[in-house]
């Protein structure tokens, strides 16, 4: 089911802001919620002051221009912008209600239930078996590793290609399965959410439509974030959508939150209709 036929039961949750206020939800239906979140790396403000909410089951788009910050505001959500030693935070991210930058809790553990699909595949240098086994065994899973590698390649929709060749490196795969068997990977260790930095970028536009159509049915278990340059994939494949723009201080902000057709068809903001009409960005 696409983007566009989902979007009565996303506004069913939250209708569409027209210019007022933050798009909220029902509380059991958040997932995460930004509240004045400044991203810095250095003395150098990525992101200023987003405040907005994700809904737990659906796809939510981030989309606007080269360098406005998307990719920094995705990666505040499972805290992997502490990698970055100068990158520090201001204002809060809650997750189902915990501070994620609180003292006490422990990033590793928010990255395994807060998994990552990166812009460009990078399956390990190991059979395609391993890449999936790897995230549990360093968990500890002392489960039947056979049936959750399995059923980790099922849900991404890769089984069928590769369940001959488990013992095959993973590199060898076209850019496309890599991808599917990055996101088995991020699924075998049962995380909450899985964000995705723009996963289509490298991909062909066979490739790029399997994604979508995973995202799709992936939604059924996970909650999912998306950066992505393509507004037609945003439209396509997101039940909700941001827009982010930037200052002059190429600080990213956000700009408005929407049902996805809502956004597109019936922007709250001229920015947002400037964007998505082909006039800036």
């Amino acid at each position: 089911m696409g983007a566009m036929s989902t979007t009565d039961e996303a506004e069913q949750i939250a209708p569409a802001a027209a210019g007022g206020p933050p798009m909220t939800f029902d509380g059991d239906q958040v997932v995460f919620e930004l509240d004045d979140l400044s991203c810095y790396y250095g003395d150098f403000r990525a992101v200023r002051e987003i405040s907005l909410q994700v809904p737990k089951n659906k796809i939510t788009a981030l989309i606007g221009p080269s360098g406005c910050g998307k990719s920094t505001l995705l990666r505040s959500f499972n805290r992997m912008n502490d990698l970055v030693d100068t990158a520090h935070i201001t204002g809060s991210v809650r997750y189902h209600g915990v501070d994620l930058y609180a003292d006490g809790v422990d990033p590793v553990e928010v990255r395994r239930r807060i998994g990552m699909v990166f812009q460009k595949p990078n399956p390990f240098p190991k059979s395609i078996y391993d890449n999936v086994a790897f995230g549990p065994r360093i968990a500890g899973y002392r489960g039947n590793m056979d049936e959750l590698v399995e059923q980790s390649l099922r849900r991404a929709a890769i089984w069928d290609e590769v369940k001959d060749k488990l013992k095959s490196p993973g590199t060898a795969l076209s850019g496309g399965q890599q991808q599917r068997l990055c996101i088995a990977r991020a699924i075998a260790v049962e995380p909450d959410v899985i964000l995705m930095d723009e996963p289509c970028s490298a991909l062909d536009p066979i490739a790029t439509l399997k994604i979508e159509e995973l995202m799709r049915e992936l939604r059924e278990n996970y909650t999912i974030v998306i950066v992505t340059h393509n507004m037609q994939q945003a439209a396509r494949a997101s039940n909700f959508t941001a827009f982010l723009t930037m200052g002059e201080d190429r600080a990213g902000y956000l700009v408005e939150m929407a049902a996805t057709e809502e956004l597109f068809t019936r922007p709250a903001n001229r920015i947002t209709e400037d964007y998505i009409t082909g006039r800036f960005g």
